[in-house]
């Protein structure tokens, strides 16, 4: 019988158990250096900042699946995960701390004291358990297992395999479906039989589990699944990979009770989705009181330098092409869209596949002085400060946006695009995204911003994401240009 392999965050939850394990010391240790023998009766002092640091480590542990190629992490980076994972907890923390008051009530030194601890018994620890999986995997993993293959996939197969799988399995040996029997070692791993003999040898050897990594149109593959199938033996087989490209996502589903392999950018989890989503509404709700409170501030200065609407609508393409009204407050003259095609061949970005100007008649206040020196106005502060970005906050609560995303297109940019183009918006667009932090005023070529994007699509996770938002509101305050 096939017991089927944990998947996510449940296959590494020896490593998050050890991970807990790591944060009691800390603060053990952490309190023991600040309070000396006196930390055993302020347990209950601390129980719980405690229980909320816990609740946090595990929670991002999960929502980033931080273990999930432990494995093939060296030193150095496995280093780098260890800090990026404390200090995201650590601010959590803090902030927790500050919003309910309490940060008075504990020592700063404790909290500080944590952290570094925290770093070093866990990534202690993380390396001591790595160490551990190596050493067994070489000698008594749980699973004995078999690889059928061509001469031309051996290598790659096996040092897959061992590099993403040496937990759970000890390879016992290789056959060679395209050559004769023959004495020879490929990375590590025998060749102890052919095509012909393969079946003897499973028969007498120790074999839980067969890998094939054959093409579909091998012959007399579909026979000997079945007669492994029929000895009891568990059998993976390779899908033939379908598209091209490396960095394309697979998964077997099935659909309308057909077992089809599914390709797309990237594979996101349930839990992810609606951690992200969860995270827009918080940050939704915020961002429309604090547009609420703008309104009363900038909207009278709007109108008085340009009599006309506060805010400012514009249809941009969603996710998947899907059109929606998005809002901001007014930097530009009512006039503005009109004067945008005269104001083209001043365009800094490549074939007009988006709009920007190093100087923008259109914004409100700004002036060309007859010495070519520029006057900035309301509409520049506006911009610089990405004020007029706050009404989109509407757009997130309403779901048409996220906070952070890929850059929504005009329909009149999104009708120039090129096939590629549009895997832009194979996920919502949002306020912020890696592009505009990755230099957003110098970035002129089209097919930079859409690699970019494509990338966010391809890595994204929850902590990419809040590290964007961090970086995004550094830029602001750095007066980086609008958004």
């Amino acid at each position: 019988m096939y017991r089927r392999k944990p998947q996510g965050w449940l296959k590494h939850i020896d490593f998050l158990l050890l991970d807990i394990v790591s944060l009691i010391l800390a603060f053990a240790l952490a309190s023991f250096i600040r309070h000396g023998l006196e930390a055993l009766s302020l347990v209950s002092h601390y129980l719980g900042i405690f229980l909320f640091y816990l609740l946090t480590v595990v929670l991002l542990h999960i929502v980033n699946n931080t273990f999930n190629d432990v494995l093939k992490r060296g030193y150095f980076k496995e280093f780098v995960h260890t800090v990026k994972h404390v200090v995201i907890a650590e601010v959590v923390v803090i902030i927790y701390l500050f919003a309910l008051q309490q940060s008075e009530n504990v020592s700063r030194i404790v909290v500080v004291l944590v952290a570094i601890c925290y770093v070093l018994i866990s990534y202690l620890i993380r390396i001591l358990r790595k160490r551990a999986l190596r050493k067994r995997g070489k000698s008594s993993a749980k699973t004995s297992l078999y690889i059928i293959t061509t001469e031309e996939l051996a290598e790659k197969t096996v040092v897959n395999l061992c590099d993403n799988e040496m937990e759970t399995y000890q390879v016992q040996g290789m056959c060679l479906a395209d050559r004769e029997l023959s004495d020879e070692v490929i990375a590590g791993i025998p060749v102890n039989s052919d095509i012909n003999t393969v079946l003897d040898f499973i028969c007498d050897k120790w074999v839980d589990e067969v890998y094939i990594a054959l093409p579909a149109q091998y012959p007399a593959i579909n026979n000997l699944v079945d007669t492994l199938s029929e000895m009891g033996i568990a059998v993976h087989v390779e899908l033939e990979p379908v598209g091209s490209e490396n960095w394309q996502v697979r998964q077997v589903q099935y659909i309308g009770g057909k077992l089809v392999q599914t390709i797309s950018m990237n594979d996101v989890a349930t839990r992810s989705v609606l951690a992200k989503r969860l995270m827009d509404i918080v940050g939704g709700i915020v961002g429309c009181i604090f547009t609420c409170i703008l309104t009363i501030i900038i909207g009278p200065l709007i109108y008085i330098k340009s009599p006309g609407p506060i805010f400012f609508s514009q249809v941009r393409v969603g996710k998947n092409g899907k059109p929606f009204k998005m809002y901001k407050f007014r930097s530009m003259y009512p006039d503005a869209e009109k004067r945008k095609a005269e104001l083209m061949k001043d365009n800094r970005v490549k074939d007009g596949m988006m709009f920007k100007l190093d100087v923008d008649p259109r914004i409100i206040g700004t002036k060309i002085l007859p010495d070519g020196t520029v006057k900035k106005g309301i509409g520049n502060f506006i911009r610089d400060f990405s004020i007029d970005e706050f009404p989109q906050f509407f757009n997130v609560l309403k779901g048409e946006l996220s906070l952070v995303g890929t850059r929504p297109p005009t329909l009149d940019e999104w009708e120039k695009y090129s096939y590629h183009h549009r895997a832009r918006l194979a996920t919502k667009p949002g306020i912020t995204g890696l592009w505009q932090v990755s230099g957003r005023s110098n970035i002129t070529d089209f097919e930079e911003v859409v690699e970019l994007d494509k990338r966010y699509i391809r890595e994204w996770s929850i902590g990419m994401d809040l590290r964007i938002l961090l970086k995004t509101v550094l830029v602001v305050l750095g007066k980086e240009g609008s958004m």
